[in-house]
C-alpha cells in the first residue's frame, strides 16, 4: 500500500512539473497582419468579436485549460455553462473545435482569419505567435 501511494506521488509530481512547463501561445495564420490584444482574443474566444475565426481544441486538456484560465478567467465548467445559455437563448453558436494542437495549426496555416492555441512545442514557420501566455 505504501508503494502504491509513493508511486501515485511521484506520478503526480511528475506530471504538475511537465504541465508548469508547458507554454501555450495563441497563434494566427503566418501571414495575417490583425494583432489582436489579449482581451480581444478573449471575446473571440467567447465569441463576442468575429473579426477572427477562432479555432478551439476538444476536450479539455492541460492546454485548453491554461488557455482559457489566462485568457478568459473561466474554469471547464464555467465555460461550458457560459456557451449553453448562448445557445440555448439563440445568442450564439461554440467555436468550431478540433482534436489537437497538430489540426489548430493546420487549421490556421490554412485559413488566413483563424486563430487558435496550441503548446509552443507545435508550432511550426506556417502560423505565427500572437501571444503567449503566462
Amino acid at each position: 500500500m505504501k508503494r502504491c501511494i509513493i508511486a501515485l506521488l511521484a506520478s503526480a509530481l511528475a506530471t504538475a512539473s511537465t504541465l508548469a512547463q508547458a507554454e501555450v501561445v495563441v497563434i494566427l495564420n503566418a501571414s495575417a497582419s490583425a494583432s489582436p490584444s489579449q482581451s480581444d482574443v478573449a471575446n473571440i474566444f467567447l465569441g463576442k468579436d468575429t473579426s477572427l475565426k477562432g479555432i478551439d481544441q476538444k476536450g479539455w486538456s492541460p492546454t485548453k485549460e491554461k488557455f482559457y484560465s489566462a485568457v478568459t478567467s473561466k474554469n471547464e465548467s464555467q465555460l461550458k455553462s457560459y456557451w449553453s445559455g448562448l445557445v440555448f437563448t439563440g445568442k450564439g453558436q461554440p467555436l468550431r473545435s478540433v482534436a489537437n494542437d497538430a489540426a489548430v495549426v493546420a487549421l490556421v496555416a490554412e485559413e488566413s482569419n483563424a486563430i487558435g492555441y496550441v503548446d509552443r512545442s507545435a508550432v511550426n514557420d506556417k502560423v505565427k505567435v500572437l501571444l503567449t501566455l503566462p
